[in-house]
């Protein structure tokens, strides 16, 4: 398996997103600081153990949910962390073996696999409820909500898996929001187009895009950049 990837943090601030690259997967990593953290744990700090607690797992032939939630258990115990009161992190993992590949997707971090058709796996439960909750971490990790690694191991089984015969699959891309933005909010780009193009040059286009929008009316965001992660797989 042939791995690129590419990341940048948001102007001015430290990256959160975190790309992990191990033996068999790839694991991408969207940290989420709370609002309430202890200064040395915010969003970066969490993606960072979270990946951590992942390359101890990634190889067992387990379901990729079963594996996300011992993660997220182990590190809760660890750090003493507690549900609605710690940072938290989205989740994409790649896992492949020689007859397949498998995915698994929590909250905004979206995998794509490019076949002879594009399969966008993706969790879109949080940008669902943005227009219609006004306090949107009040349906955090709750049914009907949405769902984001924190310290509840049953956020992993709400998470969305995928599995692909390895031999029909020419390329998959693992990216944070920070990226996807591209294809899903600005249409700078297709899914098809961002899997053939330097990462580096897609990165540099979101950028330019969103400093010529720098009041966010063309595009209504919380923020004018976000932090960008990326990984390509070419088997």
């Amino acid at each position: 398996m042939k791995i690129e990837t590419a990341e940048q943090g948001a102007p001015g601030r430290v990256t959160e997103d975190r790309i992990r690259v191990l033996p068999n997967a790839v694991v991408v990593l969207d940290g989420v600081t709370s609002r309430t953290r202890p200064p040395d744990r915010n969003g970066g700090w969490y993606a960072t153990k979270l990946a951590d607690e992942l390359a101890q797992l990634i190889t067992a032939a387990d379901p990729l949910t079963d594996l996300l939630a011992q993660a997220i258990a182990n590190l809760a115990a660890a750090h003493d962390l507690v549900p609605g009161d710690a940072p938290s992190s989205t989740a994409a993992i790649v896992r492949w073996n020689d007859e397949t590949i498998d995915a698994l997707v929590l909250c905004d971090t979206p995998v794509v696999a490019f076949g002879q058709t594009t399969q966008v796996l993706d969790d879109t439960r949080l940008e669902d409820l943005r227009p219609v909750s006004p306090d949107i971490l009040a349906h955090k990790n709750k049914p009907g909500g949405w769902w984001v690694a924190e310290a509840e191991p049953l956020a992993a089984h709400q998470a969305r898996t995928a599995s692909w015969p390895r031999a029909e699959i020419r390329k998959v891309i693992a990216l944070t929001d920070g990226v996807s933005c591209g294809v899903s909010e600005y249409g700078l780009f297709s899914w098809e187009q961002l899997a053939e193009m330097p990462l580096g040059e897609a990165l540099d286009r979101i950028r330019e895009a969103e400093l010529g929008d720098s009041e966010h009316k063309r595009w209504p965001r919380f923020k004018t950049h976000d932090d960008q992660a990326i990984a390509r797989l070419i088997p």
